[in-house]
């Protein structure tokens, strides 16, 4: 399971560091665009605080240029009066107060204020002058003095003063903004070459790792689309990419003089090696197969891995049903010789069902299908190889005819559930149901699981079917809860199932769709079905127990398997099978079997269920073993929903316990 999710974090690690690696150059370039603007921006601001206190104290200047004037024209009219120099101080006046408008516009509020303060004495000392002039064209000399010595001199220096001291404060403040700009000016001359380098180099290192990750990304998209058509033990061809070639193959050899064949083999003997020795030594057998068998195809044909110890070859080109026949020959030959495993020399041989093109079939499909018969007489009867005949097994015809109607059986919902209590032993309490399927056959009547649930393992139909019975055990607990009781179901699984990756969400996906909690489902999965391929069965089981979802072990004690094995699985119940259950009170082997069962079970914190309980005295006896349930026709025969529903309200607890309560879930 962490092998098979390595690729995952490897592909998830590698497009988390792309994304990294985009987001890095990004940042890149807005940093580079940030210090550019930055520095943009403050050079631009130095600039304009040289350029404004200059301009201010240009004006301020003026207007102390403007005051001159006006003092100049002044002592001029009293040396000489004339009408040209009222005429010219009345210019130089209004020179000033132009001048100090500009210092209003164009600085802060300090500024302004000056320029009000000034504007006022000016305004004053201009009304004085004026006077001023009156009096010495009055020739009043006394007037002239006092106006002079009174008004006009405190007024010149005061308002001297101001714009002076204006003038410069403003030109200091331009000098230092100048400096403050060609300090800025020479250190980002100095540091942008350094930002552009460093970030260039960020950027080149960063395209680089990017392109490196893209590249690998490229890798593991081609590693992953490899692994999803290979088989992850044997590196073979697994059924995905065998039916790609399979139905490019039957495109070219439609309409020609060639034909397509197809050999199915399955190995004799080697679950004895799977429990005799332990699959570690049946995987290693497995991956030897593949390169057996290629020795003698040529590089056209393809060898895939189908599940277990089941494979199939494609023969692309064949001549005819002899040209297939003598391929199988040899590998079954090819087979026969031992395997040599860590140092132990295996036997195995392999019966072969074997198919061609235009005589047995003319698509995937249905060559699959015959080959999968063929391959089932030549094991059945111990023949090596076997051609595809329908008329070499007399049930052949029905068992076509059978897949054909199961098909529509699905699309027609013929087939139904019925559902068997299970009862807690020491309280009498019904703690769920099984779900058994039967087939509602319009012509054939009521069919049970064993005469089509194997077609449907051998034929694909397996997957639909169960998703069928989930969707319709759900239905019927959604039911149920909406009436007010709360019964756990149990629902059967196959090896086929177990092999489906996609089993886990395909379940999830029925819970939220019938708003039902994990909890009321629980999935049953044979001993045989964990040994077929123990690996993927366990990847499976784990992610239906991380949803909540119970697992139990159906038919315990038949399998050659042992209950160490089942502490590295998530199994939280397991089920006796009914042989040693129904003669335990006869039989004190079978007795003492069901009693190590349920102690080694009771040890490793699994609950135990009894199937087949049918008697009082097997009753009595599983009570005395300490068995948690039991379920047989003892406690109730299997039946349909709405019969159940009856049941359930009329259950009491009866004869079976001194309990008179009964407990749902």
């Amino acid at each position: 399971m962490i092998c098979s999710a390595l690729p995952v974090l490897r592909v998830t690690s590698a497009r988390r560091l792309s994304r990294l690696a985009i987001v890095g150059f990004v940042a890149v370039l807005l940093a580079l665009s940030g210090f550019a603007f930055w520095s943009t921006q403050t050079t631009s601001a130095s600039a304009r605080r040289a350029v404004a206190a200059s301009e201010l104290s240009d004006h301020y200047q003026q207007a102390v240029s403007s005051m001159f004037q006006e003092q100049l024209w002044k002592q001029n009219d009293l040396l000489k009066p004339a009408a040209g120099s009222k005429v010219r101080y009345d210019a130089a006046a209004d020179a000033l107060v132009s001048a100090m408008l500009l210092v209003a516009h164009d600085g802060g509020a300090a500024d302004q204020a000056i320029t009000s303060r000034v504007l006022a004495l000016h305004d004053a000392q201009v009304r004085s002058v004026h006077q001023l002039f009156a009096a010495l064209d009055r020739h009043d000399t006394a007037t002239v003095n006092r106006i002079l010595t009174g008004r006009l001199e405190p007024g010149f220096v005061a308002v001297s003063k101001i714009l002076t001291d204006s003038a410069d404060a403003h030109r200091d403040q331009s000098r230092r903004a100048l400096v403050e700009l060609r300090k800025r000016i020479y250190f980002t001359a100095r540091v942008r070459p350094a930002v552009f380098a460093v970030g260039l180099a960020l950027m080149l290192v960063l395209a680089l790792v990017l392109q490196r990750v893209r590249r690998q990304l490229y890798r593991q998209r081609e590693e992953a689309v490899r692994d999803s058509l290979h088989d992850p033990l044997t590196g073979l061809a697994n059924r995905a990419l065998l039916a790609e070639r399979f139905d490019e193959a039957l495109r070219r050899s439609d309409g020609e003089d060639s034909r397509t064949g197809l050999l199915l083999l399955d190995l004799d003997r080697f679950k004895e090696i799977n429990d005799t020795l332990g699959h570690h030594y049946g995987d290693q057998l497995l991956t030897q197969i593949g390169p057996r068998v290629e020795s003698i195809l040529r590089p056209e044909d393809t060898i895939a891995r189908l599940g277990g110890d089941e494979f199939a070859v494609l023969l692309p080109e064949v001549a005819g049903l002899d040209g297939a026949m003598l391929v199988a020959e040899k590998i079954r030959y090819a087979l026969t010789a031992p395997f040599t495993v860590e140092r132990l020399d295996l036997a195995v041989e392999a019966s072969i069902g074997v198919v061609v093109s235009g005589e047995h079939g003319d698509d995937a499909s249905t060559l699959l299908q015959h080959a999968d018969i063929a391959m089932y007489v030549a094991k059945k009867q111990n023949i090596g190889i076997f051609p595809y005949d329908p008329d070499a097994d007399g049930h052949t015809p029905q068992r076509l005819t059978l897949l054909s109607d199961l098909r529509r059986a699905l699309e027609r919902h013929e087939l139904v559930l019925h559902y068997q209590p299970k009862m807690t032993l020491s309280t009498g309490d019904v703690c769920g149901v099984e779900a058994l399927v039967r087939w509602q056959h319009p012509q054939q009547g009521l069919l049970s699981p064993d005469q089509f649930i194997p077609l449907a393992e051998h034929t694909g139909l397996i997957g639909p079917l169960t998703d069928y019975v989930l969707d319709a055990a759900l239905t019927d607990i959604r039911i149920w809860a909406d009436r007010g009781l709360h019964v756990p179901v149990a629902v059967n699984l196959s090896t086929r199932n177990l092999l489906d990756p996609e089993l886990a969400r395909k379940v999830a996906e029925l819970l939220r769709k019938h708003a039902l909690p994990a909890k009321m489902l629980e999935l049953e999965v044979t001993e045989s079905a964990l040994m077929t391929e123990p690996v993927r069965a366990r990847e499976t089981l784990m992610r239906l127990h991380d949803l909540g979802i119970g697992v139990a072990i159906d038919d315990f004690g038949v399998g050659y398997s042992n209950l160490s094995q089942l502490r590295a699985l998530p199994v939280t119940e397991l089920k006796i099978d009914r042989s040693f259950v129904t003669t335990m009170d006869t039989d004190t082997g079978n007795a003492h079997i069901v009693k190590g069962v349920i102690d080694l079970s009771h040890n490793l914190g699994i609950t135990t269920i009894a199937e087949g309980v049918e008697t009082e005295a097997t009753m009595a006896a599983l009570r005395i073993a300490g068995c948690d349930i039991v379920q047989g026709y003892y406690v109730a025969p299997p039946m349909r929903a709405a019969e159940l529903t009856t049941w359930l309200g009329s259950y009491r607890g009866r004869s079976r316990s001194s309990a008179s309560t009964i407990v749902y879930a």
